[in-house]
C-alpha cells in the first residue's frame, strides 16, 4: 500500500517500466557499452524495486535508497539475488552520495515525490562534478519547467538552475495509469546530461549566482532593472543589458542561462568577490 504522505505512486505497469529501462539504457536489449566498474547507479525512492531490478541486472553497482522501512525490508530480499545491489535506509537529502559512490562516477534514477523535486535537484547539483546523468520521473508540469526555453511561459528559476548544471530533455510522457495508485496528473521521465551547455562560473560563485537568479525572477512581470534594485542601480543594469544586445526593459524570462551568467558577472560577480 502506498503512503500518501510520502507521495508514493509506484510504477506498476510493466510496459512502462520496460520503456523507461530502454530510455536509460538498462534494458536487456539496450545497454551502455561503458565498463560497469567505472560508474554506479544511485536510485532515489526505490519503492518495491520496480526499476531496481533493471538497474541491478545491468551489472553496474547499484545503491537503492528508500525511506519507508517496510519497503527497505522488501528491497533487501531483492538484494539477495543481486550481489551488486546495496540497499540504504534513509532520506536521500541526508545521505552522503559521494561517500556512497566511493570514487565511481554517478548515475541517478528516481521516481520522485512531486512535492520534493526542487530540493532533490538542489541536492544533486551540489555534487554535480561527480554526476554523469540524472533520470527522474516527475510531474509533467514540473518537467516542462525544467526544459523550458527563454521567452516561454514555463521558463523560470527552476529552468535556469537545471540548465546551468545539465542538458535536460523529456524522454517519455507517462499517463496516470502507469502508476498505482494513479496520480491526478500526467508524469514524465526527464533525462539530464551533465555538465550543462553553458560556461561555468568559479565554484565559489555558483551559490551567489543562483541567489542572484532568484532575485531576477522575484517578480516576473517587472523588468530586470527593477528586480535588481537591491544589488545594482537601474542605470547600471540597463547599461549591462545594452552591452549584451538586450533591451533596457528586458525581463529575466527573456534571458538565456548564458546571458544571465553574463549579467551576474557584470553586476554582482566582481563586487561580491571584492566584498
Amino acid at each position: 500500500m502506498a503512503r500518501q504522505r510520502l507521495g508514493q505512486h509506484f510504477l506498476a505497469d510493466a510496459v512502462w517500466r520496460q520503456r523507461i529501462a530502454r530510455a536509460i539504457r538498462v534494458s536487456g536489449d539496450v545497454q551502455d557499452s561503458r565498463p560497469k566498474t567505472d560508474y554506479c547507479w544511485i536510485e532515489v525512492g526505490a519503492g518495491h524495486g520496480e526499476m531496481t531490478e533493471y538497474l541491478a541486472a545491468s551489472g553496474a553497482p547499484v545503491h537503492a535508497v528508500e525511506l519507508d522501512p517496510r519497503l527497505v525490508a522488501r528491497l533487501s530480499q531483492v538484494a539477495t539475488r543481486f550481489p551488486n545491489l546495496t540497499v540504504h535506509s534513509g532520506n536521500i537529502l541526508d545521505i552522503d552520495l559521494a561517500a556512497v559512490a566511493a570514487g565511481r562516477r554517478i548515475r541517478l534514477y528516481g521516481n520522485l515525490p512531486y512535492y520534493i523535486t526542487s530540493p532533490i535537484l538542489d541536492r544533486f547539483f551540489g555534487i554535480a562534478p561527480l554526476i554523469d546523468e540524472i533520470h527522474i520521473v516527475i510531474q509533467l508540469e514540473v518537467a516542462l519547467r525544467l526544459v523550458a526555453r527563454p521567452g516561454t511561459r514555463d521558463y523560470g528559476y527552476l529552468s535556469v538552475l537545471t540548465q546551468y548544471f545539465s542538458k535536460p530533455a523529456i524522454a517519455l510522457k507517462l499517463p496516470p495509469g502507469a502508476f498505482q495508485p494513479p496520480p491526478e496528473v500526467a508524469s514524465a521521465l526527464v533525462s539530464l546530461r551533465l555538465p550543462g551547455e553553458n560556461g561555468k562560473l568559479p565554484p565559489g560563485d555558483e551559490h551567489r549566482f543562483l541567489k542572484f537568479v532568484k532575485g531576477c525572477f522575484a517578480q516576473k512581470r517587472k523588468t530586470l532593472a527593477n528586480n535588481l534594485r537591491a544589488v545594482a542601480r537601474p542605470d547600471k543594469t540597463k547599461a549591462v543589458l545594452s552591452s549584451l544586445g538586450l533591451g533596457e526593459s528586458a525581463r529575466a524570462e527573456e534571458l538565456s542561462v548564458k546571458q544571465l551568467t553574463r549579467v551576474f558577472e557584470e553586476i554582482a560577480g566582481a563586487a561580491g568577490r571584492a566584498g
